[in-house]
């Protein structure tokens, strides 16, 4: 019999259509937060600051920014597993990372100079990678096994969401940059909001609470790849799939302004978005229901890599709109089945119950850690070792060996 408490219990009931539906919304306003200015608004932003050096500014930024995140997400989800609050233990922490997300934006909306906009970006990162901690820990904390695939997916959607419709946010329905940033910030509050103001955060009791003072916390972060094999190689795979991934999309409108030469970059993206999100959404939803069915995960994240790795290999041979548009539901269709599936397969190897936001933010270094990687590499790769070429080879080089390095995990079918 389990003695644990609640918090810490393994969930045996099934989350209902009303809880999956307010994760969902503040899984989007997050996402949204993150893609519509990585998409749009810094680049933008970084073209009217220094158009001479506008790629330069965008890598500088960003990476800054993915650096912070590699201290937040495992630091504040550390954290949220040792609060005892009456309000719960991640809620608190999802305000919290709300708000100073949204503090981030106002600044960039407006920042006068590079400075500004680096700080304006490390402080949107922080924040949302303190909500990506404790939103992340929904899944383990409140879903059983059994469902974990069909809720990934609908994480997966949601990051879709957020990316088309922060797009489309902040090229159609709101043009001017500061407008932008600040319609982004709406956003981000009210889905965090709601998702915390209608669903329960369970307490953990202070008896329960992980070992070990503060001073003691950053040692806490460390995983031991030999002590946790299968815990690594899921990590391992992460990290791939999200470097293959930035290295494909994150130089994606430069891609269409200067290679495709599209007259019209900005709708260019969004045309690609929309088939991209409507691939991912049938991928994340077919690949969750028989993924839980049937209890395996390989096979999926395995035919996933592959279906990206393709659409990345597309554009290798062909740098013309025509592949675009064939790459963009392949890569959507293959990401699609990856999230929902990846999601349960890493919830499965976490090393301790009680340690689940601070190891799910350890995983979450996966999806940052390639947006510190990736600028620099793209860099090198742009500026001299075969351009967009040589930048979508990369990407799918990646992605097939995250496909390899899942059928390494043992624990998992």
């Amino acid at each position: 019999m389990d003695t644990r408490p609640a918090a810490l219990a393994e969930p045996v009931t099934r989350v209902r259509p009303g809880w999956t539906a307010l994760l969902f919304l503040a899984n989007f306003g997050l996402w949204l937060g993150f893609y519509a200015p990585i998409q749009v608004l810094l680049p933008r932003q970084a073209e009217l600051l220094d158009a001479a050096n506008k790629e330069l500014v965008f890598g500088i930024v960003t990476g800054v920014g993915a650096f912070v995140s590699l201290v937040a997400n495992p630091a504040i989800g550390l954290l949220s597993d040792r609060t005892t609050s009456r309000f719960g233990r991640r809620h608190p922490w999802t305000v919290a990372g709300a708000l100073l997300g949204a503090a981030g934006l106002v600044l960039l909306a407006v920042a006068p100079n590079v400075l500004l906009m680096t700080v304006g970006w490390c402080l949107v990162q922080a924040g949302l990678n303190g909500m990506l901690a404790t939103l992340t820990s929904a899944l383990p904390d409140r879903v059983p096994v059994g469902q974990r695939a069909q809720i990934g997916g609908f994480i997966g959607i949601s990051q879709m969401f957020g990316t088309v419709l922060g797009a489309v946010l902040v090229t159609v329905l709101v043009t001017s940059l500061p407008g932008g940033y600040l319609a982004c910030a709406l956003v981000v509050l009210a889905g965090a909001a709601a998702f915390v103001l209608r669903t329960p955060d369970t307490v953990l009791p202070a008896a329960w609470r992980p070992p070990g003072s503060l001073w003691q916390l950053p040692r806490r972060l460390w995983i031991s790849p030999r002590r946790h094999p299968d815990f690594a190689r899921a990590w391992a795979c992460h990290f791939l799939i999200g470097l293959g991934n930035a290295l494909g999309t994150l130089y994606l409108l430069f891609f269409l302004k200067d290679s495709v030469g599209h007259p019209d970059p900005d709708t260019g993206l969004l045309v690609l978005m929309g088939l991209y999100g409507v691939a991912l959404i049938i991928g994340a939803l077919g690949a969750g229901v028989l993924s839980d069915r049937s209890g395996r995960r390989k096979p999926y994240v395995v035919g996933a890599s592959i279906a990206m790795a393709l659409a990345a290999l597309l554009l290798v041979f062909s740098q013309t709109w025509l592949a675009a548009l064939a790459a963009a539901p392949l890569l959507g269709i293959g990401f699609g089945t990856y999230w929902a599936v990846a999601m349960a397969m890493l919830t499965q190897v976490l090393p301790a119950a009680q340690d689940r936001a601070k190891d799910l933010g350890v995983v979450n270094i996966a999806n940052s850690l390639p947006q510190v990687v990736a600028p620099l590499l793209a860099t090198a790769i742009l500026a001299g070792l075969g351009g967009y070429p040589g930048l979508f080879a990369a990407s799918a080089l990646a992605t097939l060996l995250a496909g390899v390095m899942v059928t390494r995990i043992r624990s998992v079918r």
